[in-house]
């Protein structure tokens, strides 16, 4: 395999992010979901080091950020990582890895987790996960910011593309996400999958400053007048066939 001309295309990489600088602030943005799933103890901190100390820089250096790192509290049995990047386009979303293999600091910071060996792995797996932004909430939002602040990350699957559509359709048009915001379900992102595991299926995060905030804003919620009528609007009958709910905690060094 050929390496062609990394280092000499660093300077370029490092100069141009992946910002196009005419795009409106309501182009719709481009979401990579990350999940590593890591083994107990030393290889769980590994992976967070390395976001720490090198990916974020290098992603930094291309333009993509807010980027949010975290750690379930509540979800999955095996131990895991969640990252969010955001694009502001799909080129960036396309050309992301290979413009940061390009990048010597990246390559040079990261060498001993880049070139993890079978023995000391790095982590097991990693599984990747694109959204397109919804229209009604096209950028990448940081709705909570204290110390306590935690994060809900749910996945609707449907049985059909054209169920899902439906579901996507209850949140933009039927006005789902509007009855969030004013319940206090406040939005980090919602997204349409274009690949990834359980498709069809679209993902939201949700940020609160603590527990008790998010119970007391799910309780508005599910009473609200307005949601009640959508909830039993027969449009949008038979759309979801299975919820998935993780409750994530961010890493002291997460930007979301």
């Amino acid at each position: 395999m050929h390496r062609r001309s990394f280092v000499s295309a660093v300077p370029l990489a490092a100069a141009l992010p992946l910002v196009p600088s005419d795009i409106p602030g309501k182009q719709q943005q481009y979401f990579e979901l990350i999940t590593y799933h890591t083994n107990v103890g030393a290889s769980k901190s590994r992976v967070a080091d390395f976001y720490r100390d090198v990916a974020l820089p290098a992603y930094g250096r291309l333009g993509i950020g807010p980027i949010g790192v975290f750690a379930p509290m509540y979800g999955p049995n095996q131990p895991s990582l969640y990252v969010i990047l955001p694009h502001q386009s799909m080129d960036s979303a396309m050309r992301s890895s290979t413009l940061l293999m390009d990048d010597v600091e990246f390559q040079r910071l990261g060498t001993d987790f880049l070139n993890a060996t079978l023995d000391s792995p790095a982590y097991v797996r990693r599984e990747h996960q694109l959204m397109r932004a919804f229209v009604d909430m096209p950028q990448i939002a940081k709705p909570a910011s204290g110390p306590d602040r935690l994060f809900e990350l749910r996945i609707y699957e449907s049985h059909s593309t054209i169920a899902g559509q439906k579901k996507i359709d209850m949140f933009n048009e039927g006005g789902e996400i509007a009855i969030f915001h004013k319940t206090g379900l406040d939005p980090v992102f919602f997204g349409e999958t274009l690949y990834g595991p359980l498709m069809p299926n679209l993902t939201y995060m949700l940020g609160f400053e603590s527990m008790s905030d998010r119970d007391a804003a799910w309780a508005r919620f599910i009473v609200d007048p307005e949601w009640i009528a959508l909830r039993d609007d027969p449009t949008y009958a038979d759309t979801v066939s299975n919820i998935t709910d993780f409750i994530l905690r961010p890493l002291p060094f997460s930007q979301i």
